[in-house]
């Protein structure tokens, strides 16, 4: 036991555990928003991966490969540290090293499931077959044993509230855990929706609805940043009183509406002539081909310009090269850019391009509100009830080059729609994503939740 990670700051005080992604900034950005305050907030991670170090908040790392030196103060591993079993040898040695490792530290994991499974194995083939299985992609008794590990944590730290960020995979863990190994249910369960991509295709698919439906049913609140999700889980029988109070809310939590603002004096029409492009990817959710496509389209018309393109996955990289010479000189790419760069990107930049196929009301967006730049969006249920096509932004469909080209040319020429759109869209992103309002929503939503009276 890890006294040092175990000790609470705030003895006494609420508890929250959350359920998620530990590299996921959205993750950072709304745990942060209780820094301030006496909860004492834990990360249990799903998904893989592990929190950048300075990032302080007691996490429970469920991952089989873990970097060296985390700080046992704040890094809680459930499976043996990489210097504990870090040795020359064979794939099948290794894992057969940290399943033995395993096996010793956490004994009381293995339920009936598990032991019926490990006599199966070794029947099979001994103890080197369930290691490499252990670490092969399945992962199904890793998976068991992350499940088991969650219900323990519950049990000993008693948290009052619960909290899944995204229905897949973080809800549908717990909801496994909850149902299968049978949880205290003393806690509050609030499951909060990430954007689009958790309903806006799922809830059209009966094999898919047959899956979410049970857990949307079984939480005690549904956090959304859209109106749209909150209509479908209602169409799939979660209750009125499941309905978070804050919602619609950014999954970050909003952003410093103030700090961005101050950041720039320039209206779009007196910038560089930047198009920062965030989500250059292809993916179910976006599509970077016909972007490319309306570039080529439109390029004599709006050069000169530099496109920045922030997040270039494989699959994008590819159809970059397609374009011509004079584009991609004029293109700066990038696999991941910190957020902080992006923001500077952003005020120096006229305009924001980002067509969706599926989205929520995305946090680039209203960064680039704050910051002046001129966005192009899709027209998606989720965008057009805050935003106002030909004032705040102009709408282009992702699958459609030409609308995305017209856009563009009307973005890059028309000084008078930008320099507009700048004012009023501050105003709108103040209203809907303020931080410091969105924090003192959350901080007395969650005190109301805990059934306990917060401390002014």
């Amino acid at each position: 036991m890890n006294g040092e990670f175990e000790r609470d700051s705030y003895p006494g005080r609420p508890k929250i555990l959350f359920v998620g992604s530990p590299y996921s900034t959205h993750t950072h950005s709304w745990i942060d928003l209780l820094s301030g305050t006496d909860f004492n907030v834990r990360l249990f991670s799903v998904g893989g991966g592990y929190p950048p170090h300075p990032w302080k908040v007691k996490t429970y790392l469920t991952d089989l490969h873990l970097p060296e030196g985390l700080d046992p103060a704040t890094r809680l591993c459930l499976f043996p540290k990489p210097e504990e079993y870090r040795f020359h040898g064979s794939r099948c040695g290794q894992a057969l090293r940290v399943l033995k490792l395993l096996r010793k530290s956490f004994p009381h994991f293995l339920s009936a499931a598990v032991r019926k499974e490990l006599k199966y194995e070794i029947r099979r083939g001994g103890w080197i077959r369930l290691a490499a299985k252990v670490i092969s992609p399945e992962r199904w008794l890793a998976q068991v044993i992350r499940e088991k590990w969650l219900v323990q944590i519950i049990r000993q730290w008693q948290p009052d509230i619960i909290q899944t960020l995204g229905l897949d995979p973080a809800a549908l863990f717990f909801f496994s855990a909850r149902r299968d190994l049978e949880t205290t249910g003393t806690e509050t369960w609030v499951l909060q929706l990430r954007g689009g991509s958790d309903l806006s295709l799922s809830h059209l698919d009966p094999e898919a609805v047959e899956r979410i439906a049970p857990v949307l049913r079984a939480c005690d609140q549904v956090i959304s940043d859209n109106r749209v999700n909150l209509q479908i889980v209602r169409k799939l029988g979660v209750r009125e009183e499941q309905i978070s109070p804050i919602s619609p809310v950014p999954g970050t939590g909003g952003i410093d509406v103030e700090s961005l603002r101050r950041r720039w004096d320039s209206l779009p029409s007196k910038r560089e002539r930047i198009i920062v492009w965030p989500k250059t990817y292809e993916c179910p959710w976006s599509k970077a081909l016909p972007v490319f496509e309306a570039l080529k389209l439109v390029w004599d018309r709006i050069k000169p310009c530099t496109i920045y393109m922030l997040t270039v996955n494989p699959e994008a990289k590819m159809w970059f090269f397609t374009v011509p010479d004079e584009i991609r000189t004029s293109s700066r790419t990038f696999t991941g850019i910190p957020r902080e760069e992006v923001i500077a990107l952003m005020s120096r930049s006229r305009v924001m391009l980002a067509p969706s196929l599926v989205d929520g009301v995305p946090n680039s967006l209203y960064e680039a509100m704050a910051c002046g730049s001129f966005p192009i969006i899709s027209p998606l249920e989720t965008i057009t009830p805050i935003l106002e096509n030909e004032k705040n932004a102009l709408f282009a469909r992702n699958l459609y080059p030409e609308e995305i080209a017209d856009s563009l040319v009307r973005a890059m020429t028309d000084d008078r729609l930008v320099d507009n759109a700048a004012t009023l869209n501050v105003e709108i992103v103040t209203r809907l994503a303020d931080r410091r309002e969105i924090e003192r929503r959350v901080v007395d939503y969650y005190g109301k939740l805990a059934g306990r009276p917060r401390q002014s």
